[in-house]
Order: C-alpha cells, then structure tokens, then sequence
C-alpha cells in the first residue's frame, strides 16, 4: 500500500490524487494545457490502484484537515489541545506523517502489507527524510520511496526567489531545464526547434558545469574575454537577449527568464512547465503582475475538480473549505530543528542516503519532469553524483525524467509511462 502527499509544504493531496493517481482524474489536454471549464472528471485508466492501496494524506490546514478538539478539551472548555502553528514547521511536521501512518496501519490492521511512501515538491523532501524517521523512529519498514519532482535541498532554490547573487549551485541546476525550454519554443541560438532533449542536456549540463561554474565562481577576476564568451553562450542556449543576461552578470532569475524568453510575443511561460504559455496581462510594466499560468491558473480548475469528486460523488459533507493551497501554511512554515544560527535548512539527502543504507532491500524512485523550472530536474542528478553511493545501495535507486513539468503527469504521454513505471518498480520491490 501506499501513502500519497504533495508539498507546498501547505498543499493537500489533490494534485496526485485527481492529477495522476487516483481512480479519477481531470481531464487535461494530452499536452497539459489548460482544460475547458468546468473541469471534467474521467475514469484514469494509470491509477495505481491496479498494483497498490492509496491512502492519501493531507497535513494539518490542508484540504479537509484541520486541529480539532477531543473530547477532553470539549468538555473543559479548552479549544483545541494545541495550536496548529505547532504543525506548520519541518520536524513537526514529520512526526506528526509518522503518527499518522502509524495509526492507520494499526486502525486498519495493515502492519502485514508492503508500505511505500510517494510525495511531490515538498513532498518528495518529506519522503526523503522519512525514509530514515518511519523506519528508525516510527518502526515502519519500508519497501520503497517516490519522490516526484522533489526539493530535496531547499537551500539550492534561491533562483526561484531571486536571491543568490553569491551562489553558484542553484544557477547550474537550472540552466539545462531553461535551455530545453528556449528550444521548445524556438527561441534557442544553439540547437534547432525539434532537438532531441538528450543533445540539449548533454550540452547544457556540460556547459554549466564547464565553463559557466568557473565564470560563476571567479567572478570579476575572469578576463573580459572569457567573461564574454560564457556571457554570449549563456544567452545563445536561453534563448535571451545577451544585453539582458550581460546585466544579470550570467544569473538570470527564474521569474525574469518567465517573463523574458517571450516578451516580443507578450507572453510568459509558465515556472511549474516552461512549455506553457500564457498572455501577460500588463505587457507594458517593468515588473510581471499576472499569474503562473501552471499554479496559480490550475489552482480553480484542481480545487473545483477536487470538491466535486469528495462532495458530489463520495457524498463527504462538511462545512470546511477544501485548502487545495494553503498560504497561512506556507508563511507560517519555521524550521524547528536545533542548529546553529548559521545553517541552513537541513536538507533530506542525507537522511535519505541513512534509510536507504539502514534498510538493504529497500528501493527507491527519484522522478521529475524536464520542463520545471520550479525543481530542476538538474539539481537531482548532480546530487545523486554526489552522493557517494555503495554499488549495492546505488542499484537500488532510479532516477528517470519525463516530458512535461512540475506536475508532469498531466501530460498523456508521461503520465502513461510514469504508471508504467512505478508498477514495474512495485512489482521489484515486493518481491519476496
């Protein structure tokens, strides 16, 4: 069986649940573009119910779930027995997934079952470090883990915010997934539109980890020439103007390259798939006011989609709003570990590579759609380069991509693969 979680953190189910792998689905185009209102929900012939239990989890001040008061507190008077900020934070937040999984397996007498964990986004960062806190703390072996396209180190997305004048790691994460995207839409200088994807990442990834680290690191001490050269690179395989990307200093923000790649065209193209598109509303302003196209425009399209599958056909009544995306979740977040002012979030690498040696026969499957601008896919391959993995531990671990983007699955294509995938990947690692 398994228990399915997205991220946010402050998002519910949702987005597996009726995107990708429940027994229904929203209908999207089979290019993942916006569908037609109201959305419309179909019968998912790639559900995994044709190989696993679902059991979808949406953390507290998330779609339904909400603090309530036992019977205790009801009969004192008290409220609820504790304020749901203790939840918005990161280890909180992990114990209480462990709880949960734990009572439901023992609820549901399902200690016997093989158990896998999959979650997207911030999800996937919370599969990471679950691997180590079930299996060590909670006492729920495991079978397998997905992660789907995951922030395994939240410390690396600063380019998503516009931060990292200082860093060099996240702009090389970034740069193969905005070169396939400058291809796409016929906007590259490097390769013709219709490139195989492959010579794209071949060539981003060597140049981004050739010659633009080192202009990233040395900075002004590089000669002007080779400054140049790498500067004109950068802009021929984007796709930008290189006057722009020569003012960036080679660092272009995820949010500007949205906005810039088309803005002849007075279109943006979206952060979650950079092969949407959408109009920007307010061409004429310096600063882009419109919305990503692939969250912010989904977000009423999962939400209708998600109330009428749980209100109108499974017959939940209740008089809470459904949360598909909280924002008091989100600004709420705190890291409550214990560390020293000076460090940063701690990623879930680490506790991932723990619960993958502590448990011999575990597998893992680390996804992502090449098109995210959001999590690039680059970021996890040069982590799982990194990670120093014993021969027995790396044959366990599979890190495959598809077409599409953050929520790749949306796309006909991948999400027909990715099933077929992840029941061959059960399938292996339930085998006795």
């Amino acid at each position: 069986m398994t228990f399915v979680f997205n991220g946010g953190p402050g998002a519910a189910s949702a987005y597996l649940h009726i995107g990708a792998v429940g027994p229904q689905r929203v209908e999207f185009p089979a290019d993942g573009t916006f569908p037609p209102l109201p959305p419309r929900l179909v019968h998912n012939e790639e559900s995994w119910l044709a190989f696993t239990d679902l059991v979808f989890i949406d953390p507290v001040g998330t779609g339904f779930s909400r603090l309530i008061e036992s019977d205790d507190a009801k009969k004192n008077g008290n409220g609820a027995d504790a304020d749901p900020n203790e939840y918005f934070s990161i280890i909180r937040d992990l114990e209480s997934m462990c709880e949960f999984i734990g009572r439901w397996l023992s609820d549901n007498g399902r200690w016997g079952s093989a158990v896998f964990i999959a979650g997207e986004s911030y999800g996937g960062y919370r599969v990471g470090r679950l691997t180590r806190m079930l299996q060590e703390k909670a006492g729920v072996a495991l079978n397998g883990a997905i992660l789907i396209s995951p922030a395994l180190e939240p410390a690396h997305l600063s380019t998503v915010f516009g931060w990292g004048d200082y860093e060099v790691v996240p702009w090389i994460d970034i740069l193969p997934t905005m070169a396939l995207a400058a291809v796409h839409h016929g906007r590259s200088r490097a390769f013709d539109r219709g490139a195989p994807a492959e010579d794209v990442q071949r060539e981003a990834e060597s140049f981004a980890t050739g010659e633009y680290a080192t202009f990233l690191t040395r900075g002004a001490s590089m000669p002007a020439e080779e400054r140049d050269r790498v500067l004109t690179r950068f802009a021929d395989l984007t796709g930008l103007d290189r006057e722009l990307v020569a003012r960036a200093e080679g660092r272009v923000r995820v949010s500007q390259f949205a906005r810039e790649l088309l803005r002849d065209e007075q279109k943006v193209i979206g952060m979650y798939d950079a092969t949407i598109t959408a109009t920007d509303p307010f061409a004429d302003r310096d600063l882009f006011n419109g919305a990503d196209p692939t969250l912010t425009g989904t977000n009423a399209v999962y939400t209708t989609a998600i109330n009428r599958r749980l209100r109108s056909e499974l017959g939940v009544e209740t008089d809470r709003e459904y949360l598909l995306l909280s924002t008091e979740v989100t600004l709420a977040w705190k890291n409550d570990e214990a560390i020293h002012y000076v460090q940063q979030t701690q990623g879930a690498v680490d506790d991932f590579r723990y619960g993958m040696a502590m448990n011999p026969h575990m597998k893992a499957f680390i996804t992502h759609g090449r098109y995210d601008l959001m999590t690039p896919y680059y970021a996890t391959d040069r982590i799982r380069n990194l990670m120093r993995l014993d021969p027995s531990v790396a044959e366990r671990l599979t890190v495959r991509h598809f077409g599409g983007g953050h929520m790749f699955y949306a796309w006909q294509e991948s999400r027909k693969a990715f099933t077929a995938a992840i029941a061959e990947f059960m399938a292996a690692a339930t085998l006795s």
